[in-house]
């Protein structure tokens, strides 16, 4: 067996970059070897931070949790495509009808748009970072497809979320001028609803959406692999960190026992 196994998944730690948004993450080493004998850590924070899945829950009421999605959605074959996005760039149908390898229906799909290579505690990456728009949600929901990973700062473009005149926002109301400045409109007029594409993937088609994926992305970008995530079985939880993995099989020779 042959199997090559990559890791889509950033470092989580108490400093990595996180969504401008509170609280963070905190850690406190509750014992340690030399005082205790053995290693023990508290875990403080929200569980939308570094790679992680969103529950339907979290952007709508009434809808299933974490733990509620099937498991055959966490796992399968799919293709990691390149969709090379700049600041604001907007990931649109067009891009995914023509990417390659082509996007099956079934397919789980990691979208690397280059953006994980920016991955840090900047306005770069989360503020003018760039993001799918509704329509592309849309047609992924069209395509039926399994799962999704997005390799940027979440399963929405910055400027559809409370970071401007959404929801709870302005929470950065200078990107609204901003926006008017470079392209001579309100943002609402580019995006006018609040996280609709969050809203498509995940409640109106039940499609797991993963934020922030990154690590090997550009090891298996171009590829058509067998993919896995690993959500926690947490009742009524609004999402959680996630750990993403691709593997090929070069040789072929690999196959699952038939539990007999």
């Amino acid at each position: 067996m042959n199997l090559k196994v990559y890791d889509l998944s950033h470092s989580f730690h108490q400093f990595m970059p996180e969504w401008p948004s509170s609280p963070g993450v905190n850690l406190t080493v509750n014992k340690f070897h030399a005082k205790d004998g053995s290693y023990e850590v508290n875990w403080e924070g929200i569980m939308h931070r570094g790679t992680h899945m969103d529950a339907p829950l979290h952007v709508t009421e009434n809808q299933p949790d974490i733990s509620a999605y099937p498991l055959w959605r966490l796992f399968g074959t799919g293709v990691a495509i390149a969709v090379a996005k700049g600041k604001w760039g907007v990931i649109t149908p067009k891009d995914l009808e023509q990417a390659s390898p082509q996007i099956r229906e079934g397919d789980i799909v990691m979208i690397n748009t280059g953006f994980h290579h920016k991955w840090a505690d900047t306005d770069e990456y989360f503020a003018y970072g760039c993001g799918i728009n509704g329509a592309g949600a849309d047609w992924l929901v069209e395509k039926k497809v399994k799962m999704v990973g997005y390799g940027c700062q979440a399963n929405d473009h910055p400027l559809a979320t409370k970071l401007v005149d959404h929801g709870l926002g302005p929470a950065q109301p200078h990107l609204i001028e901003e926006w008017k400045k470079e392209y001579g409109r309100d943002p609402k007029v580019d995006f006018p609803n609040w996280e609709d594409a969050h809203k498509n993937l995940m409640v109106k088609g039940g499609i797991p959406g993963i934020e922030n994926i990154g690590g090997d992305l550009d090891e298996v970008t171009g590829k058509r692999c067998f993919f896995m995530a690993f959500p926690w079985r947490w009742k009524g939880g609004d999402g959680c960190g996630v750990r993403v993995l691709a593997i090929v099989d070069p040789e072929q020779k690999f196959r699952f026992e038939t539990g007999r």
